[in-house]
C-alpha cells in the first residue's frame, strides 16, 4: 500500500542526514525525494539546519513540497555546514549537546538518511532514548545503496551477543525507497515507557 500521509499522531519529524558535498549522486537523489515525500504529506520537519550536502537537498526540497522546516545548528557549525538562510526557521544554539536535544524535543519520529560519525551519533542516541522509553516514535532508516545494512547487522549482533534484547530489534525499521518512509511509520511496532521493563537484558 501506498501511504500519503503519516499515522495522524505524527506531525513533526526529526531528519537526520550528512553534510557531505561528495557523495555519489544516489544520495543526493534519495534525499531530496524524502524532502518531497514529509513535505507533501504536510509534515513539519526539523534538521540539523545546514546549507550542503544532504542536508540541503533534503530541506531545498522539503521547503518546495510546502513544509515548515526549522533547522537547528550550533553557532561553531555554522560557517562550517553553512547554515541554510532559506529555512522557516534557523536556530543558532550554542553546541552540539543543545542541537541533539532541540532537534527531537518536540518530535513525533525520526528519519535518517545516510551520513558519517555525526549521523551515527545522532542516532545511537535516539535509540538510546527509545530503548529507555523516553523517546517513543518511529525510528526509520532510509537503506539507500544498502548504506545501512552493516548498521543493522552490529545491532543484530549485539542482540546475538546478549548486549540487547529481541525486543529492541523493534526499535527501528528499515526501507530502501524514501516513498516507502510514511508506510514504515504506519507498521511500525508500538513503543510505551515500558520499554524500561526490558532495556537491561536479564540471565
Amino acid at each position: 500500500m501506498q501511504y500519503n500521509s503519516a499515522p495522524p499522531h505524527i506531525r513533526r519529524v526529526t531528519v537526520y542526514a550528512s553534510s557531505s558535498n561528495a557523495l555519489a549522486a544516489g544520495y543526493y537523489d534519495a534525499a531530496a525525494r524524502l524532502g518531497t515525500v514529509l513535505g507533501s504529506a504536510g509534515l513539519d520537519i526539523v534538521y540539523g539546519g545546514g546549507g550542503v550536502g544532504l542536508m540541503r537537498a533534503m530541506a531545498d526540497h522539503a521547503l518546495a513540497a510546502g513544509a515548515h522546516v526549522h533547522g537547528v545548528i550550533p553557532h561553531f557549525l555554522n560557517t562550517v555546514e553553512h547554515g541554510h538562510q532559506n529555512l522557516s526557521r534557523l536556530e543558532v544554539v550554542a553546541d552540539m549537546r543543545e542541537r541533539k536535544h532541540r532537534m527531537i524535543a518536540d518530535s513525533h519520529a525520526v528519519v535518517s538518511l545516510p551520513g558519517g560519525s555525526g549521523t551515527f551519533e545522532e542516532l545511537f542516541e535516539v535509540l538510546t532514548l527509545k530503548r529507555l522509553g523516553l523517546f517513543l516514535g518511529p525510528v526509520v532508516l532510509v537503506n539507500t545503496n544498502a548504506y545501512f545494512d552493516r548498521f543493522v547487522d552490529f545491532l543484530q549482533h549485539s542482540v546475538r551477543e546478549r548486549f540487547m534484547a529481541e525486543q529492541h530489534l523493534g526499535m527501528w525499521s528499515l526501507v530502501d525507497e524514501p516513498e516507502q518512509v510514511l508506510e514504515a511509520m504506519h507498521q511500525a511496532p508500538a513503543w510505551s515507557g515500558d520499554a524500561r521493563d526490558f532495556a537491561a537484558v536479564r540471565a
